[in-house]
């Protein structure tokens, strides 16, 4: 089945609610683990596409073909601004103050504003689980687009089985990148990215697995999804807060 997005006034109606709750998050290179509690929030039920990236941000669409696959080749930087022009188009109040830092150290969210953001790390998680504690959601093959049977591209968003909350595509297909600095300490602004894609094997294709690179860095299966927070929510993230 194929998903056609909606135009950008409308978008909040296809957010799907998530209720609250907690997320163990494992760090497998250092072998730690961190609980982190979730507040209720509302998350798209499948990554912005190209069709609503070009809408707004006037990036062409060359493929009319691909206009319902996940955008690409967009970097963390571009998905922060992407999410202010969504929201300054739905008449919400943004929830990034950019500044002019190349490594987007001086990027600040408000997550008691209205307007768009992405996810950060925990709600990914939180959300790609949808309560199940197994390596992923379902089988593979029906869940997802990855490298034996993708056939080496991007599909159309939606077009795989969704989790138990209606999440499509939080496993295979594109990449997403999350708020949260990978690891500070070790490699600086680099921001997390979730969820494998459409040329990775299996072992990429899990919850809990993670991957990092510089915020201005561009692929051809990273993609991003939007996240609100809900009414009520209080507190702003720096780079460092979720560390």
């Amino acid at each position: 089945m194929s998903v056609e997005p909606p135009p950008a006034h409308t978008v909040s109606l296809r957010m799907i609610s998530l209720p609250a709750g907690a997320i163990v998050l494992r760090d497998e290179s250092k072998k730690t683990t961190r609980r982190v509690e979730v507040a209720a929030f509302d998350l798209a039920p499948y990554p912005v596409t190209h069709e609503l990236f070009a809408a707004l941000s006037g990036a062409a669409t060359t493929n009319a073909a691909a206009t319902l696959a996940p955008a690409t080749d967009v970097s963390w930087t571009e998905a922060v601004r992407f999410c202010n022009l969504l929201s300054d188009a739905a008449g919400l109040t943004r929830c990034y103050t950019i500044g002019g830092d190349l490594d987007a150290r001086d990027v600040v969210c408000d997550q008691a504003a209205e307007g768009y953001r992405l996810p950060s790390e925990a709600e990914w998680e939180y959300a790609c689980r949808a309560g199940t504690s197994a390596v992923r959601y379902g089988d593979l093959d029906e869940i997802a687009w990855y490298r034996e049977n993708s056939g080496g591209v991007v599909h159309h968003v939606a077009t795989k089985a969704p989790n138990a909350w209606g999440l499509y595509d939080m496993i295979g297909n594109v990449w997403e990148w999350c708020w949260d600095v990978y690891d500070p300490e070790v490699y600086g602004p680099y921001r997390v990215f979730r969820g494998g894609g459409a040329f990775d094997l299996p072992h990429s294709c899990r919850a809990s697995c993670r991957r990092k690179s510089h915020p201005t860095f561009r692929i051809d299966d990273l993609g991003f999804r939007l996240a609100r927070s809900r009414l009520g929510g209080e507190g702003s993230m720096s780079p460092r807060s979720e560390r």
